[in-house]
């Protein structure tokens, strides 16, 4: 199924979380209800800055894992470059 994002939130904190979901709208629930990854957990709430354009799971979970390596001054603009706008 080709309905997977990788997305990009900013915790209360200031600091970025990359995750990859076939649900956003409910990943970001799960995460503001304490529920998500470990990280966000005590950084509450997060709030959604940007998702990939739509790609299959094995793709995203590549991406994710890229875009997790990079610094996080580059993160954001690194996730740009697979918005659906900037293909």
């Amino acid at each position: 199924m080709n309905s997977w994002v990788v997305y990009l939130v900013e915790c209360r904190d200031g600091s970025i979380y990359c995750g990859a979901t076939n649900n956003i709208e409910k990943r970001i629930r799960t995460h503001n209800a304490g529920k998500g990854a470990r990280y966000t957990r005590r950084r509450l709430p997060v709030t959604l800055l940007l998702t990939s354009r739509v790609m299959d799971k094995r793709e995203a979970l590549k991406l994710e894992h890229r875009v997790k390596k990079q610094r996080a001054a580059t993160k954001v603009d690194y996730l740009k470059k697979f918005c659906k706008n900037e293909e």
